[in-house]
């Protein structure tokens, strides 16, 4: 079982940056992992995911301004925004899936943590 826990979030203009960061309570190198983002009112929208190796997916609507990655030794996932715009608002949420359930959308990931807030402002 593995523990995530974000930090990062925060309000900032359109087209400034953040970027949101999951430290994991275990070894990381073994699940695939993602992000995710909920805004109220709205479905939940899977933002990034990282294979179990190198390989990345984005959704349309972040290519090109969101870039995932992680860094094993610290087992911290993270997220770079840029170019920030108001309809990313949304509490942001770090999960994480065994290699059984990687197939599965980001937000039905084995793990999650409790999300961080991200509000941009025009």
């Amino acid at each position: 079982q593995v523990q995530l826990v974000e930090s990062g979030g925060g309000s900032v203009q359109a087209g400034g940056s953040l970027r949101l960061s999951c430290v994991a309570s275990g070894d990381i190198r073994w699940y695939c992992m993602g992000w995710f983002r909920q805004a109220p009112g709205k479905e939940r929208e899977a933002v990034a995911r990282i294979g179990t190796g190198t390989s990345t997916t984005y959704a349309d609507s972040v290519k090109g301004r969101f870039t995932i990655s992680r860094d094993m030794a610290k087992k911290t996932l993270y997220l770079q925004m840029n170019s920030l715009k108001p309809e990313d608002t949304a509490m942001y949420y770090c999960a994480a899936a065994t290699s059984l359930f990687c197939q599965r959308e980001i937000y039905n990931f084995n793990y999650r943590g409790q999300g961080t807030q991200v509000t941009v402002s025009s």
